[in-house]
């Protein structure tokens, strides 16, 4: 059955997010997805003169890929698949939430085996830098669940947060905040069971304002790769490889995590040793989605979190490149509003943000109270 927010989300993908134009090769790749969404999608690149490439993919049958991979057999895919994305001008990425721990009995090596296999060479290294891209849940009931929402609640909740969020408006008011924070240097942020200090001179600032994920608001840059030290003890559960971990807490000398906790110590360590570089950090970044307030255990929509930051282990982008390399980037989150225990970050002596809400004139505008007025 046709619905209208379908078509408004598919042009905010095509037109906003990816631009796409004439004669311009779109991948859109999805696991799990409605054919009514797709089909939108589909007919708004080609409204926009752009020849759409389609792929459908299940969760399900990744798992049953994954369980009997192989470096020799994921070889085949990298070539397939590195070599259709070197051809694209743009990526658009959908994954429908069918089953939350669908991977969550694959052996943790096969899952760092993709990543180095095919994730790392196809997304990391090619889709990132050179397409224009974007990626974005579907809401099913899966998410709702998660949510704690009826399914009719949480598709109101996920299209007033995704395709209704003013995001030029927050574009404009992000450039202030990215400005100083490319020109800033010395990072102090503190809270419950967090103390950890880094600098991010000279690294650079990026505003996410659509143009890269749906739901978007969040402002990243990136630590000094060595400079990192403290403690940080995140307050969001997070799902990796299909396993949900709480009570997350790493702890850093000269930028390496040294010691690593959670509810499963032991599985949380196997992530970190994928390779030297999931040990590091590849991104600092404050959530400002003025829609989003509360964590679902779903990264595309937890790390926007007005008044939270995420702190990634892993491959750090180009455009904030502090030249660590790995097949994980995890965007971990720890949300510092009042609800959530508070904290406070600072800057070069600056105080930033308190208990989650900005108060430093550069950020103010990101504010729920200025985005969503």
């Amino acid at each position: 059955m046709h619905d209208a927010r379908h078509d408004k989300l598919a042009n905010l993908l095509v037109n906003y997010s990816c631009e796409v134009q004439p004669g311009e090769k779109v991948l859109i790749e999805c696991y799990d997805t409605p054919i009514e969404f797709i089909d939108a999608i589909v007919k708004a690149v080609y409204a926009a003169g752009g020849y759409p490439l389609l792929e459908l993919k299940y969760n399900r049958l990744l798992r049953t890929m994954l369980k009997g991979a192989s470096k020799e057999s994921l070889a085949s895919i990298q070539d397939s698949e590195l070599h259709r994305m070197k051809n694209m001008d743009a990526f658009i990425g959908v994954r429908g939430v069918t089953n939350a721990k669908e991977l969550s009995d694959v052996p943790s090596d096969k899952n760092a085996l993709w990543g180095t296999e095919v994730f790392q060479p196809v997304h990391a290294n090619e889709r990132v830098p050179n397409t224009k891209w974007v990626v974005l849940r579907y809401p099913t009931p899966a998410m709702a669940m998660m949510a704690d929402m009826s399914t009719e609640a949480f598709e109101e909740y996920y299209f007033n947060v995704t395709a209704n969020v003013d995001y030029k408006k927050m574009s404009k008011a992000m450039d202030p905040a990215a400005e100083y924070l490319r020109n800033a240097d010395q990072v102090h942020i503190t809270g419950p069971g967090t103390d950890i200090k880094f600098s991010i001179k000279d690294i650079g600032a990026v505003k996410c304002d659509g143009q890269r994920n749906i739901p978007d608001g969040e402002v990243y840059s990136c630590p000094v790769r060595d400079s990192v030290n403290g403690t940080i003890r995140y307050n969001t559960p997070s799902s990796y490889h299909g396993f949900t971990f709480k009570d997350i807490e790493l702890t850093f000398e000269n930028g390496k995590i040294v010691k690593a906790t959670a509810n499963d110590t032991k599985r949380i360590n196997e992530i970190l040793d994928t390779d030297e570089g999931a040990r590091y950090i590849g991104e600092f970044a404050l959530g400002c989605n003025p829609a989003i307030d509360f964590a679902m255990d779903e990264i595309l929509f937890d790390e926007k979190i007005g008044g939270s930051f995420h702190f990634t282990p892993g491959n750090a982008y180009d455009d904030t490149d502090n030249g660590n390399r790995s097949a994980v980037h995890w965007d971990l989150v720890l949300i510092q509003t009042p609800e959530y225990g508070g904290g406070e970050i600072r800057m070069d002596g600056d105080l930033i943000r308190k208990d989650g809400s900005f108060v430093h004139p550069a950020f103010v505008g990101l504010n729920p109270d200025k985005l969503m007025g």
